[in-house]
């Protein structure tokens, strides 16, 4: 048994360890996909034959504020080489925000067959792997996606509100400042994009890093339920709607909660405040 299937996740299958990458890095069957917050990263230096996939260029409509269609992410796809047999093995900075959001999107898109590698960029690096800067040569491949599918683990703001009139399960997963309505961003970055702060009602204030080892690896799923079962009284069998400023944080929390946790329904609210905190009509709890 490995050490990922010895932490008693619902579905562990959803993890590799960088040993394993380590032991992939040649499988014509494997994907691998640098997904990050800061874009100087994968050009510094990348695990070999990993390939970038940008969360603003690649996945991000450049005029409308939504995802991109799905005539851009077949380009995206066949870009990297994608086809419908083949695992994608996300990793990135920060933990893995980026990653659990790229695998989020590529869901979206009917692509499950992915993967996150435990630890990301931060457990590669400290392990003292190989990074190269060498960009991999890919064949582009003829992919073709599915229509987006926007009801299964994508929240919108309405049904949002019709989650909080229902007393329904939130989980906000920004720092404890944002969620009090103290500041509008995490430290270190521009306090702005929305005109109040504070948290939607009736949301748990669960900051995502809490679900991370300091290696940057995932808690066991005895500890994570020891913070949203226990701790947060989350109940597994109830819908759940995950949220942070822009979707991406919040797209961690989905990760742990639906296949680490087996959480029966999560959905990950993108527009999270940076929409919810500049609307009209909606209401909001602030602790300051």
């Amino acid at each position: 048994m490995t050490d990922i299937q010895s932490r008693g996740y619902a579905k562990p299958e959803l993890l590799v360890s960088t040993e394993w990458v380590a032991e992939h890095l040649s499988d014509a069957n494997i994907i691998i996909i640098e997904s990050n917050e800061d874009p100087l990263l994968y050009p510094s230096g990348h695990v070999p034959g990993a390939q970038e996939v940008d969360w603003t260029r690649d996945l991000n409509d450049q005029v409308v504020r939504d995802y991109v269609g799905k005539e851009a992410f077949e380009t995206l796809a066949r870009r990297i080489g994608l086809t419908a047999d083949k695992t994608v093995i996300f990793y990135g900075d920060k933990n893995n925000w980026w990653a659990t959001y790229a695998l989020w999107v590529f869901q979206l898109f009917g692509h499950n067959n992915a993967k996150i590698m435990d630890g990301g960029r931060k457990k590669w690096e400290a392990e003292g792997r190989e990074l190269t800067r060498e960009k991999p040569s890919v064949t582009a491949s003829s992919y073709t996606a599915t229509d987006r599918n926007d009801k299964e683990i994508r929240a919108f703001r309405e049904e949002v509100l019709k989650h909080v009139q229902a007393q329904g399960q939130l989980v906000d997963v920004r720092s404890p400042g944002e969620y009090s309505g103290e500041k509008l961003h995490m430290d270190g970055y521009p306090q702005e994009g929305a005109m109040r702060g504070g948290h939607i009602p009736g949301a748990q204030s669960v900051p995502w890093a809490r679900a991370v080892n300091d290696d940057g690896t995932f808690k066991s799923a005895e500890d994570l339920r020891a913070i949203y079962e226990g701790e947060k009284k989350l109940d597994p069998s109830k819908e759940t709607i995950a949220y942070c400023r822009i979707g991406e944080r919040s797209s961690h929390t989905w990760f742990v909660l639906s296949y680490l946790l087996g959480f029966n329904k999560v959905r990950n609210y993108d527009g999270s405040w940076t929409e919810w905190g500049n609307s009209v009509g909606v209401p909001i709890e602030k602790n300051v």
